[in-house]
């Protein structure tokens, strides 16, 4: 099986390029950021604050994540509904890194994601994919860029969508998101030993890409 792990602070573009290799490669993308997004909707659904580890620990038995495809779109469901358009808020974004520090909480979705990688050729990105999830993997990548890149570029893509934040906000929220990530204490945000270091700062998504594929050539040359 092709297994295709990206890890990367938020922002990275990590997300974007691991789409567009699967799409070359005609393989599944697997977001599991998206997955704990939505499982912190549905635990603030629930009303529950997921600072309070032990009601959201104990609300886990009751909701059930499922990742579907239709036409190689990924598609997140709780408890069988649809929440993928409901991911990219403001809510679900603090809400995922906040409850990804659980370990009841990473434990159940990293077993759905190793369930996945055992079914389908793959590409997975997210914060600890090279080095807890696939570390059997044999391509791996580290997609980073500066804060003020990713802010930039967040900055943009909300403006597309009609929605002004000041930048400096923005900033702060991905610095503040990048310390909960490296620092939380299961599985924190770091550069699997085997992955290779790729800088988007100052590369366009198809410079990326096409460095990534080569690489995933070169890891796996009787599979491609």
């Amino acid at each position: 099986m092709i297994q295709i792990a990206i890890d990367g602070p938020a922002g990275a573009g990590k997300s974007t390029v691991a789409k567009e290799v699967a799409r070359r490669l005609g393989i599944n993308y697997l977001d599991t950021g998206a997955m704990y997004r939505a499982m912190a909707v549905a635990v603030l659904r629930r009303g529950i604050e997921i600072s309070d580890h032990a009601k959201v620990k104990e609300a886990l038995a009751g909701i059930k994540i499922t990742v579907r495809y239709t036409q190689q779109e990924q598609r997140v469901l709780a408890n069988g509904e649809d929440l993928t358009d409901f991911l990219r808020t403001p809510e679900a974004t603090k809400g995922s890194s906040d409850i990804a520090v659980i370990p009841a909480v990473r434990l159940e979705l990293v077993a759905i994601q190793r369930e996945v990688a055992r079914q389908y050729d793959i590409v997975m990105d997210g914060r600890d994919i090279g080095t807890y999830v696939l570390p059997d993997a044999k391509a791996k990548f580290f997609v980073v860029a500066s804060v003020k890149e990713r802010a930039r570029r967040r900055y943009l893509e909300l403006k597309k969508n009609g929605v002004e934040r000041p930048l400096e906000q923005l900033e702060a929220e991905i610095a503040a998101r990048d310390k909960t990530d490296t620092e939380r204490e299961f599985a924190p945000l770091r550069q699997a030993a085997d992955a290779v270091l790729v800088d988007t700062t100052n590369m366009d998504i198809d410079e990326v890409v096409s460095f990534v594929m080569q690489k995933v050539k070169e890891a796996y040359p009787d599979d491609l």
